[in-house]
């Protein structure tokens, strides 16, 4: 089968799927590997990129999608009802930062690092489709654990949370307050001879 047959049934099937289908599902149908299918989806997201297209080749975690692009939402969003865009607050943003940088991770533990209660924004963040239960912690009463979804890649531009910015390293000083290392790396040493006031 040539490439361009194969790119051609795979936006085919992705159009007609109108959802994330992954690399297994694609190389089942295809009859190749995953590493094949991969390397095919890669020359074919180039060739998006290349092409001045409404629609764009994206890859979230273990699979792929056709989705429209950003830059063209205030002309979509008239097609279609006036629903809004989920509202996010501080507080959910908050959340979603430490549910991404720790998958897994319980209600508790999210609110003994925000030091306030978090069920109703956890909540929200689900109605969202944002994040989603991740299974059960084996610890005493089996607590529920979170993590993001592919819905929340998608919002921010990313394939996978491979892409995330890494956290700046810090450590608690005597008085139990956070000290950031790239702060403390980046001040300059204090020249005791330049605050010397010549006379």
């Amino acid at each position: 089968m040539r490439i361009e047959e194969t790119k051609a049934i795979i936006e085919s099937i992705l159009f007609a799927a109108g959802r994330k289908v992954t690399t297994i599902e694609l190389a089942t149908i295809l009859e190749k590997t995953p590493e094949e299918i991969d390397a095919i989806m890669q020359n074919f997201m180039d060739d998006y990129k290349k092409e001045e297209r409404g629609i764009e080749l994206i890859k979230v975690n273990d699979g792929y999608e056709l989705s429209t692009k950003k830059d063209y939402y205030d002309y979509i969003v008239q097609v279609f009802d006036n629903r809004s865009k989920p509202s996010l607050s501080a507080a959910a943003l908050e959340i979603l930062s430490i549910i991404a940088y720790n998958p897994k991770i319980t209600r508790a533990e999210i609110e003994a690092i925000r030091g306030v209660n978090s069920d109703g924004t956890l909540y929200r963040l689900m109605e969202y489709h944002l994040i989603e239960e991740a299974g059960k912690l084996d610890a005493p009463g089996r607590p529920t654990t979170y993590r993001i979804t592919d819905d929340f890649l998608k919002m921010f531009g990313l394939s996978s949370l491979d892409e995330l910015p890494e956290l700046p390293r810090y450590k608690i000083d005597e008085n139990e307050q956070i000290v950031l290392d790239e702060i403390e790396m980046n001040e300059e040493p204090k020249n005791e001879e330049s605050n010397k006031v010549e006379n």
